[in-house]
């Protein structure tokens, strides 16, 4: 059993050093925002879902001084009297719940954070939008296509501020080079790649089904999710390589690559996707899905290509992750160290490397409750219609994989032409819970 903690806490904080944050509470830099403030005009914060990014999204919010953390929501009670303790050490007295529902019925509560695993968070989003509450979701934002368009749906119903945790939207180099971009100094662009090869994440060994740990309360876990035994490969970090719960690597850093792919040329959707891939480095191993993918998206006037590799770092240009414009006249290089243009012989001017400025999360949650009390839902870096957007795009793929067929898409209709892939677009929920109608 330590050696299994041991393993979790460093696959966590590599998942967070990744992400550009710390897993830890700067709590002189919180007790010194709470200064600034009086003890009236204060937004109160429920987490559900306090283990990984969930906990680093409540950490970047508490430094800002309108905010205060009021409830705690996990099905680990682990987990969620070690945050409650972390907190209480520092004077912050909290409520902790172990059902989200309950918390939700809390009507002290104006913010919720729904940091849990991918196929809790539509459920949560909506159902918190329901009770009256701005949403701080993390992605990708669904576990499915149906789950985007019902997310969608419930910020359109319920008009409340909703902002996807795609963080990078609010980093300013990479604000910059979208407008490098936007410049046309590269030329036609004709080819855009997205990767991540995250040469950290190792194999999973088979374990056998056990009894959940003490303090887990499991039948909350799995949620909407099939019922089955637990596994500890599939608990805590480990559940994003399940598609019960999650959708690999495409889903987990595709959302964010792909997102500036998109952003960066203005698109919708591509025309089709197809997708080649499988568990090449481990085929022994736990996980489902593919340590290793490639995919091809023909948007009709230029091609965006997705690759990942588990257990490798050496991508693209020698980088673990990025995104790259290919235009006649260069190459626009992008990733959370920064940018830079490489030209293509004498045709441009090369750009050296524009560094990373800036903490991009906790820009992006200042923003959050900027537009929490403005009201102004179009002042959001990444609203719940974009984070939607990209991660439909994200399931695309994924579903050409799943299927093993090239898919054809149709905006009009708002699905595939092929009806093996339409039945993949939808959400199957177990254990008496309903996919929220959009």
């Amino acid at each position: 059993m330590k050696n299994d903690r041991r393993s979790f806490i460093k696959s966590s904080s590599f998942a967070l050093a990744g992400l550009g944050v710390s897993s830890i509470l700067p709590w002189e830099s919180y007790a010194e925002s709470k200064k600034k403030i009086g003890a009236n005009g204060k937004i109160n914060i429920g987490v559900i879902g306090i283990n990984g990014m969930g906990w680093a999204d409540l950490s970047s919010m508490m430094k800002i001084p309108e905010t205060q953390v009021i409830a705690l929501c996990d099905v680990d009670e682990n987990v969620l009297n070690g945050r409650k303790a972390e907190l209480a050490k520092n004077g912050i007295t909290t409520t902790t719940y172990v059902d989200y529902r309950k918390m939700l019925e809390n009507k002290d509560i104006d913010v919720v954070i729904v940091g849990t695993p991918d196929h809790w968070h539509c459920l949560q989003m909506v159902e918190a939008c329901a009770a009256g509450k701005d949403v701080y979701v993390e992605k990708p934002v669904g576990n499915s296509i149906q789950e985007c368009n019902a997310m969608v749906a419930a910020q359109q119903k319920y008009n409340k501020a909703v902002q996807t945790g795609q963080w990078q939207r609010s980093v300013t180099h990479f604000s910059d080079a979208m407008n490098f971009l936007r410049s046309g100094k590269l030329g036609k662009i004709r080819t855009v790649k997205a990767w991540a090869y995250q040469g950290w994440m190792t194999n999973i060994e088979n374990k056998p089904d056990s009894a959940a740990p003490a303090g887990v309360h499991y039948d909350l876990w799995l949620g909407p999710a099939t019922m089955r035994p637990f596994n500890p490969n599939r608990f805590h970090f480990n559940f994003r390589w399940f598609w019960d719960y999650a959708g690999g690597l495409m889903t987990d850093w595709g959302v964010h690559c792909i997102d500036y792919a998109l952003l960066g040329m203005d698109s919708k959707f591509p025309k089709s996707a197809v997708a080649l891939g499988g568990k090449y480095a481990y085929p022994d191993g736990a996980h489902e899905t593919p340590d290793t993918l490639a995919v091809v998206y023909d948007f009709g006037d230029y091609n965006m290509i997705w690759e990942h590799a588990q257990s490798i770092n050496n991508g693209p240009y020698g980088r673990d992750h990025g995104i790259s414009y290919i235009g006649n006249n260069g190459t626009l290089v992008l990733d959370r160290g920064g940018w830079e243009v490489i030209p293509d012989s004498k045709r441009m001017e090369a750009v050296p490397l524009q560094p990373v400025k800036g903490n991009g999360l906790d820009v992006h949650t200042r923003n959050f409750i900027d537009v929490v009390k403005s009201r102004k839902m179009s002042d959001l870096r990444c609203s719940i219609q974009e984070g939607a957007h990209t991660a439909t795009v994200c399931q695309m793929g994924n579903i050409s994989y799943k299927t093993g067929d090239k898919v054809t898409w149709d905006p009009a209709k708002g699905k595939f032409n092929e009806e093996k892939a339409n039945v993949l677009i939808t959400a199957k929920y177990n254990n008496g819970f309903q996919v929220p109608k959009s």
